[in-house]
C-alpha cells in the first residue's frame, strides 16, 4: 500500500482485528475475554504503553498527560487484577488529549459515563474497586498483554472480535496482506451468495467421498 502511516492505520481499523490477525500470519492476537465498553466501536492507532504497579493507576495519569492525538493507550501491570484502573474522569482527559481508544489490561468503572463520553474502551473487567495512586509506574516501555509484547508505536487494532497488534516495522506489509485477504474474501462471498458451497470449492466433499470408498 502506498500512502501515509496514518492512512495505513485507518485501513487496519476498517479491515478489523480478525482480518489483520489472519493476514499477519495468525500473529499478534492479544488474547483474552475483552469487554468492549462502547458497542459498535473499532479503533487502530500507535500504542502508548504504561506499566502500572499492581492495583495502582498513577502511571495512567502520567501516560494520559503525554498522549498524542490518535494514540491507543495500552495499560497493564505485572499481575493484572480486577481494580478499576480507569473511570470517567481519566477517560475524559484521554478524550481531550485525542486518544483513539484505551486498552486496559485491568478493570474500568463508571461504564455508563464512559459510554456517554464516546471514547472507545476495551478492558478485562468492570469493577468498582478503586486503584491506589502510590507508585509512578513506567510509560513507553514494552509491555506484555495477552501473550503479546507490545512496544511503543506498534499499531493496536481493537473491535468486536478483540484486540490484535502489528509491530510498527510490519505495518505496510500487513496492510498489503490484509487488503489482499479482503479482496479474496469478497470474491468468495460472491460465489457463496450464488449458491456454491465451500465444502465443494475446497474439495472436501470429493475427499470425503473418496475416503468413504476406501
Amino acid at each position: 500500500m502506498t500512502g501515509t502511516p496514518s492512512e495505513a492505520v485507518a485501513e487496519l481499523a476498517r479491515l478489523g482485528a480478525a482480518t489483520v490477525y489472519e493476514a499477519a500470519g495468525r500473529k499478534g492476537m492479544v488474547d483474552g475475554e475483552w469487554i468492549r465498553v462502547l458497542p459498535g466501536t473499532r479503533v487502530a492507532g500507535p500504542a502508548y504503553t504504561v506499566l502500572c504497579a499492581d492495583g495502582d493507576n498513577r502511571g495512567i495519569h502520567e501516560a494520559i498527560a503525554k498522549l498524542s492525538p490518535g494514540d491507543v493507550l495500552v495499560a497493564t501491570s505485572p499481575n493484572p487484577t480486577p481494580f478499576g484502573l480507569v473511570g470517567e474522569l481519566l477517560a475524559t482527559q484521554a478524550a481531550h488529549a485525542g486518544a483513539a481508544g484505551l486498552v486496559i489490561d485491568g478493570g474500568v468503572r463508571d461504564t455508563d459515563d464512559l459510554r456517554e463520553l464516546g471514547l472507545p474502551v476495551w478492558s478485562r473487567w468492570v469493577r468498582m474497586r478503586g486503584a491506589a495512586k502510590d507508585a509512578r509506574g513506567t510509560v513507553q516501555v514494552p509491555v506484555q498483554v495477552g501473550g503479546q509484547t507490545i512496544h511503543p508505536g506498534d499499531v493496536v487494532i481493537a473491535d468486536a472480535d478483540g484486540v490484535t497488534v502489528v509491530p510498527r516495522e510490519r505495518l505496510e506489509e500487513v496492510v498489503d496482506a490484509a487488503l489482499a485477504r479482503e479482496a479474496k474474501e469478497n470474491g468468495l462471498r460472491v460465489r457463496w451468495e450464488a449458491g456454491e458451497f465451500s465444502y465443494d470449492a475446497y474439495g472436501f466433499r470429493k475427499e470425503d467421498e473418496e475416503n468413504a470408498t476406501t
